[in-house]
């Protein structure tokens, strides 16, 4: 236990004590390392020490390179990140990486195993106070990272039930838009992903407003998770946990059947494509007087009312 830091307390004391196994082999000096990382000595006195910030994703990069440590701390690095989480998203994650089996419903996006990397950008984004660029990009790593476990020998049944909002709230530019309903579409070709779309017309339901998270572990027993814009709750109480399971369960019920879910989003996917070679609207109407005027000098009023010649009645 060097300098009396535990690793076994935490990833970044973990972290640290491997950034300075990997230094003094490489016989360097903090200051020579934070020299190579463009970073003050100091900085690499407390990820020794597991003090201050914890490195961001860029610094255990140029770590990497520096010590030679090939991949070993940009790896490391998604579970220092995730100490930051409160105990309960954290435990979620855990949760999440044994579990066999994800049910999933989303009202507002996409949910984060499904996003592509622009519109997981976009959605993290907004509605919440970035320090940097560089933390955004920190966390879009983060997310996709978590879908590498999709393409895993153990990689969990996936089932995700989304609102049909979700494919009609444009989300980050229309390019964006088009390559995630693209991706949701490819999902019928990955037979361990199930997605269904619950149409508007089914109405209210129990979980409006937020979502709904069911995970299966190894040995039979379920979790469930709900979150909202900003709170998440994981509940674990057996009895709370088949009442969840049972609204999901009635979620998809009222759901499309696959096959139609995914004719769904195909029909927004090209309304997407469509729409997006159309005029703006003001260059419609535009466009529409032009040919009005020059078919029969008619000239288009505010509400849509045609006077002939272009002319205004008289008061």
């Amino acid at each position: 236990m060097a300098n009396g830091i535990d690793p076994s307390g935490s990833v970044a004391a973990l972290f640290g004590a491997r950034v300075r196994r990997l230094r003094t082999a490489a016989g360097l000096t903090q200051a020579e390392l934070g020299a190579r990382t463009h970073v003050v000595s100091t900085r690499i006195t407390q990820i020794e020490r597991a003090s201050g910030a914890r490195p961001t994703l860029e610094l255990a990069r140029a770590l990497d390179v520096a010590l030679g440590a090939d991949d070993l701390l940009v790896e490391l690095w998604p579970y220092v990140y995730r100490e930051a989480f409160p105990d309960w998203s954290r435990k979620f994650m855990e949760y999440s990486e044994r579990a066999v089996a994800v049910r999933e419903y989303a009202a507002h996006v996409v949910p984060g195993l499904l996003q592509t990397e622009p519109y997981a950008r976009a959605v993290l984004s907004v509605g919440r106070t970035l320090g940097s660029k560089e933390q955004l990009e920190e966390r879009v790593t983060a997310r996709m990272g978590r879908q590498g476990r999709l393409r895993t020998p153990d990689r969990p049944e996936l089932w995700v039930v989304l609102d049909e909002a979700v494919l009609r709230r444009p989300v980050g530019d229309p390019a964006v838009m088009r390559e995630q309903l693209g991706r949701l579409v490819k999902t019928r070709t990955e037979r361990h992903i199930t997605v269904q779309v619950l149409p508007f017309d089914q109405g209210a339901h129990d979980v409006m407003g937020g979502s709904l998270t069911v995970l299966t572990m190894p040995d039979g027993s379920e979790t469930a998770y709900t979150e909202g814009a900003h709170y998440g709750q994981l509940i674990e109480d057996p009895d709370e946990v088949r009442s969840f399971s049972l609204t999901y369960d009635r979620l998809r019920a009222a759901a499309l059947p696959p096959l139609m879910s995914l004719d769904m989003i195909r029909s927004v996917l090209e309304d997407n494509r469509h729409g997006s070679n159309l005029p703006s609207r003001t260059d419609r109407r535009r466009l529409a007087q032009e040919q009005l005027q020059q078919s029969g000098g008619w000239q288009l009023r505010g509400g849509g009312r045609r006077i002939p010649g272009g002319r205004r009645p008289r008061p």
